[in-house]
């Protein structure tokens, strides 16, 4: 791969950069593909057992033959993209200033196995409001960051990484932006960072926006977990709050265990491109199963090119095994609240793993400014649904511009 930035002699200075995949990484790439020892089917008809052969192998046909990187590469290199030191590590950014005057600077965070490819649908409507449904008042410049050891973020030769001194490390970027005022968005390790930051309550950060439950009762999550009884009192919402937290205890956490205990053993994802793509693919149930539907013709949030352009930025970048780490690394609970007192807002996607209730919520947060039960999306929902979730952002923020 080809990636370049501008030297500067300041470790600290903001350096463009771009990024162009050589020819014979992707020559290289296919021919991996190609070359992949096939398991034998799954002996169960459904998504039990995992990905089903019949699905990753049309990724992998359409991967091979008709995929196009360049394609990705293109929607890319027009946009601002920018990488400088903070603590030590590189850090990639896109960075898009709205015309609008008064836009609110907002920095977006994925998670993974996601990268900046799930933000970029939104940037357009964050930043030009006004072409997308929305009015000036709803402008915002727009940041977003590459986790360590995800895409073209350094990655970390040191350990201590954590969510917490990314968040550190986020301020320090919008600081370094010249922005004195920001909010914060993120889902998964996003949300995460986000929350954290919320803690922490740098002066600057005047709020967040998060998808992920980080709401959950520790009495609830405890009988969960445990198999012991739930408060007789649930309400609707709150009963299948439980229901899918009991079921990602059960059947969806199989990579978060590797990947926070072993991650340095994930080889065979550095290895193997089809290896990584069914390990990505495997993260939830609903997405895995949108994504199954996918590469089975159907169409639906997204769409086989937006899966792929996913995946391979992690095969090109090879940070299959860096970005797993972030999950060793980190030390916080994964639904659990983290006493932010700050503003924050809600937005909770019926597909997420969890979908948190509005009275944990307030529970969580005594600072909720914003909660919306979503009507579509899951776990990806700047991916999967670009125009409800920017519509989700300008509403979570418009009471503190």
């Amino acid at each position: 791969m080809t990636a370049v930035t501008e030297t500067q002699a300041d470790a600290s200075a903001i350096r463009p950069f771009t990024f162009e995949a050589t020819e014979a990484d992707l020559e290289e790439l296919r021919a991996r593909i190609a070359a992949t020892r096939w398991p034998e089917r799954e002996p169960v008809d459904d998504q039990s057992q995992g990905v089903q052969l019949a699905t990753i192998q049309a990724l992998a046909r359409y991967w091979e033959t008709g995929y196009d990187w360049r394609a990705c590469e293109a929607r890319l290199k027009p946009l601002p993209q920018f990488v400088t030191e903070i603590d030590g590590l590189d850090i990639h950014f896109i960075h898009v200033r709205s015309d609008h005057e008064d836009a609110l600077p907002l920095i977006v965070t994925h998670g993974w196995p996601g990268s900046i490819i799930e933000q970029l649908k939104i940037i357009d409507p964050l930043t030009n409001p006004t072409a997308h449904g929305g009015s000036a008042a709803d402008a915002f410049d727009v940041v977003i960051p590459s986790l360590p050891g995800y895409g073209f973020s350094g990655k970390p030769t040191t350990t201590g990484w954590s969510p917490d001194r990314i968040a550190r490390a986020w301020v320090e970027l919008m600081r370094r932006l010249g922005y004195t005022r920001f909010v914060a968005q993120g889902g998964d390790w996003g949300g995460m960072v986000a929350d954290v930051m919320g803690t922490q309550a740098p002066p600057e950060l005047l709020g967040i926006h998060v998808t992920w439950p980080f709401t959950v009762p520790p009495e609830i999550d405890q009988a969960v977990q445990t198999g012991n009884p739930l408060p007789s009192d649930l309400s609707a919402d709150e009963q299948r709050a439980c229901e899918q937290l009991g079921f990602f205890y059960t059947h969806g956490v199989a990579y978060a265990q590797e990947q926070s205990t072993r991650p340095q053993t994930l080889y065979g994802l550095a290895d193997s491109p089809v290896g990584l793509a069914a390990w990505m693919l495997d993260h939830d149930a609903a997405s895995h199963a949108l994504i199954a539907r996918v590469f089975d013709g159907q169409t639906e949030g997204l769409t086989r090119d937006d899966v792929l352009d996913n995946v391979t930025l992690y095969w090109l970048t090879n940070t299959a095994v860096s970005s797993a780490r972030i999950y060793w690394e980190n030390k916080f609970a994964f639904f659990a609240p983290k006493h932010v007192a700050i503003p924050v807002a809600v937005s909770a996607f019926p597909d997420e793993v969890v979908q948190t209730p509005r009275s944990w919520a307030e529970r969580a947060y005594p600072k909720l400014i914003y909660y919306n039960k979503a009507d579509k999306g899951g776990h990806f929902a700047a991916w999967e649904q670009p125009q409800l979730f920017s519509e989700e952002v300008r509403a979570a923020f418009r009471s503190l511009r």
